[in-house]
């Protein structure tokens, strides 16, 4: 098939790869526009934008995919099909319907469960057993169009949203193409979606990571995993942010406030929490290196009765 690609992030790189190396024709790639970073504020390509270089195709990166001039310049390129991969805008229905077979997405949930911007990380800090991908057929709703494909992907109880981010970028790449290929031989069946039982996956930003020691010691671990590498769980020692790496789940009980250091071993840091106990595995104080508490309590005297937060 001919394929216009539209996607930004790391996620979407994946799909990419795998369209081309399927032997399918990518006659453009739609992204966007390249934005400031670091100290000097360099101008830096999307990984999308990479991608494309790489094997020297056309690339388009519209402020506004709704644009005329944009809609008239995606009409005139030739395509079977759109790809959509968290690209970050939203699509009109005049390029939705644009071509033979629409645009589809890849969505890192098992929807309609976990609709939203964030399906990964949620999936996480909410203890799910085991979340997936969806092929779906776009429309003009956010994240309601009809399912073409799904398959699950189990979670381990050690997942991150690094980790999971991993797993569901190889896994989405793979269906992507198979549904490709099922659309173009006419063998795919389109699914409603249902009304979903689980919130919103609303967009991740830094405050989210702050964390609420009233909460159970399950819940802030959860917290923890889901929000690595980004934005990362971390709470107030002294005046310094303490990032939070790692952690595991005691059940034991202990007198204190919320967010109290109430245990203070050689390799073990026990923190107070709303329900259980959290045990400090891996941490990074302000202005210091990730390390494991061990390394971390080598090199500072922290004294039980402290309060984080």
């Amino acid at each position: 098939m001919k394929v216009i690609f539209m996607g930004t992030p790391d996620f979407s790189t994946g799909v990419l790869e795998s369209i081309i190396e399927a032997g399918h024709e990518v006659t453009a790639v739609v992204t966007q526009p390249d934005k400031p970073k670091g100290r000097g504020h360099e101008m830096q390509f999307t990984p999308v934008k990479e991608v494309a270089l790489k094997h020297n195709l056309t690339v388009l990166q519209p402020k506004k995919i709704r644009d005329p001039e944009i809609v008239a310049q995606l009409e005139q390129i030739p395509a079977d099909i759109c790809v959509v991969v968290a690209f970050g805008q939203i699509i009109p229905k005049s390029i939705l319907e644009m071509k033979k077979y629409g645009c589809i997405n890849v969505h890192a949930s098992l929807l309609p469960a976990y609709r939203g911007a964030a399906p990964i990380q949620w999936a996480v800090v909410d203890g799910l057993n085991e979340t997936g991908v969806t092929i779906m057929q776009m429309d003009e709703g956010l994240d309601t169009g009809d399912m073409l494909t799904k398959v699950v992907v189990p979670l381990d109880k050690n997942e991150t949203g690094g980790s999971l981010f991993d797993k569901l970028s190889i896994a989405g790449a793979k269906l992507c193409v198979e549904t490709m290929e099922l659309i173009e031989r006419g063998e795919v069946t389109p699914e409603k979606q249902g009304e979903t039982t689980t919130e919103y996956a609303k967009m991740i930003t830094k405050d989210l990571g702050k964390i609420d020691f009233s909460k159970s010691a399950v819940e802030i671990e959860r917290l923890v995993r889901g929000f690595n590498p980004w934005p990362s769980a971390y709470t107030k020692l002294g005046n310094k942010t303490l990032k939070i790496w790692a952690a595991d789940v005691l059940e034991e009980e202990y007198e204190g406030v919320f967010g109290e250091i109430i245990k203070v071993s050689k390799n073990e840091i026990l923190v107070k929490t709303g329900k259980g106990t959290l045990s400090l595995q891996e941490i990074q104080l302000e202005g210091k290196k990730r390390m494991t508490v061990d390394a971390f309590l080598r090199g500072y005297n922290l004294e039980c009765g402290t309060v984080l937060g």
